[in-house]
């Protein structure tokens, strides 16, 4: 392994958030060969205490010169194969804030154990076993969900979901290998190969890789997020909006135009989606100095969007203003927001309707009475699936660098029905389907590079 990820010796790291004045527990892990032998020369139990496995012990931890006591704390014992790393694991619980674990983790480092490098815990489980290169990444995954729906991904992932039909799509492509080098090297003693037949196996292997590959886009709507932005012209209800769908106060509503001057941010959840809302300033020509920085924000904050909702008044009907925004974000993905239509009679709904632009997602609300929520977040779902950014299939979700494996199994599978049609030499056959092989390979990390491993756990946080 690099520098990066040397994985010999006795590790330790906090593992829990460092907080000051917040959190009751903090955790300080320690793996490796060594680890007992640490925990046994800082940890202090009263009484007759059992150190076995999978036991919680009661102690003091003290400097093991001064003798000086650092904390109260627990120690959780958990002795290889049965752990983590499937090495030697212990923990001392000790109380939270900032002061406790760093003393603690200070002792460990100045007794034998080194800092442990971003994802080197979930590093070592992968090197023993413990764990595949899909499920480490659901790991990190879980930890990084923004809501239920991608704790779920990520669970489905850390299960082998996704590792299960991988490996037998390897083992598929590795049997249909075994074939054609089985002729290759006993070509007078087998019949020969039915070219259809192979060529249909292939065709089996690449329907369901296309199958994964599907969940890509949704997998990265579930972890990044949808971010929208809430535009109009000022005084149109962006901010009552806001508050409604978030039920707060975030933003200021006034009757006054030009309130909001900066960008408001909201963090919500639509139908499993992490949602980052944006209210932003009014849109308008104005000499206020402060309102155009504010103005030039909403701008950007639209061309940033995954979404921009063109918020416009129903009781000033459709404006040159409106007409003039909606020209600006209408190369986006765009809903328009008919608000405060409870302020208008049918009759003028009507009249508003014919004057809008009709090859956009429209919605009514009446933010203020906190009506049209539900109609608005049905209507951004649609958008969703009708951009086909959300795959049926909700239990599983490929990332990036597992969409450019299987992107690449699939090229080289076409590449060797390729060669197939074009009757060459069986050897041919087997350059690419080796290809394939080792690209299926990758995304569980039966055939991974050591650059491949430094790029997933450094993003890791330390104590994982």
């Amino acid at each position: 392994m690099s520098e990066v990820f040397a994985t010999t010796g006795t590790i330790a790291a906090i593992a829990t958030a460092v907080v000051p004045q917040q959190g009751s527990v903090g955790i300080v892990r320690v793996s490796g060969s060594e680890a007992m032998a640490l925990a046994q020369t800082l940890f202090h139990t009263p009484g007759r205490q059992v150190w076995e496995s999978h036991r919680i012990l009661y102690g003091y931890i003290r400097h093991p010169q001064t003798q000086q006591l650092v904390d109260e704390a627990l120690l959780l014992i958990m002795k290889a194969p049965r752990s983590y790393t499937r090495e030697d694991v212990v923990e001392f619980h000790c109380h939270g804030g900032i002061m406790a674990v760093q003393q603690v983790l200070q002792l460990c480092l100045e007794n034998g154990a080194r800092l442990a490098q971003p994802g080197e815990f979930t590093l070592r489980a992968f090197l023993n076993g413990r764990l595949d290169l899909t499920q480490a990444e659901g790991i990190a995954d879980l930890v990084g969900a923004k809501s239920p729906q991608a704790a779920q991904t990520a669970l489905a992932g850390l299960q082998g979901k996704l590792a299960h039909p991988i490996r037998q799509l390897r083992a598929n492509c590795l049997d249909i290998l075994a074939e054609i080098e089985a002729r290759i090297d006993f070509e007078e003693d087998l019949p020969p190969l039915d070219d259809k037949v192979i060529i249909s196996e292939i065709e089996k292997i690449a329907v369901e890789i296309t199958r994964l590959l599907a969940t890509k886009d949704k997998g990265e709507l579930l972890r990044t997020g949808l971010k929208v932005a809430i535009v109009g012209r000022p005084n149109v209800g962006k901010s009552s909006l806001l508050n409604a769908w978030s039920r707060s106060d975030r933003a200021i509503v006034t009757d006054l135009p030009g309130t909001t001057r900066d960008v408001v941010e909201s963090q919500l959840v639509v139908g499993g989606i992490p949602v980052q809302v944006l209210d932003t300033a009014g849109i308008r020509e104005t000499t206020d100095q402060v309102e155009k920085i504010g103005v030039e924000r909403s701008r950007r904050a639209a061309n940033a969007a995954d979404l921009v909702l063109l918020t416009i008044d129903a009781s000033a009907g459709w404006t040159e203003g409106d007409r003039e925004i909606y020209e600006q974000v209408q190369h986006r993905p765009l809903i328009l927001v008919i608000n405060k239509i409870d302020l208008v009679q049918e009759s003028e709904r009507k009249t508003l309707q014919s004057q809008i632009p009709n090859q956009n997602s429209k919605i009514v609300t009446a933010a203020a009475q906190n009506q049209g929520i539900d109609a608005l977040e049905t209507a951004i779902l649609e958008l969703v699936k009708a951009e086909k950014i959300q795959a049926a299939d909700m239990d599983l979700a490929i990332n990036q660098r597992q969409a450019a494996a299987l992107t690449q199994a699939k090229i080289s599978l076409e590449q060797v029905q390729t060669t197939i049609v074009q009757q060459l030499p069986l050897d041919f056959w087997t350059i690419d389907l080796r290809g394939a092989i080792q690209a299926l390979g990758a995304i569980t990390g039966e055939e991974v590079t050591e650059s491949v491993l430094d790029r997933i756990f450094s993003k890791f946080c330390i104590g994982k």
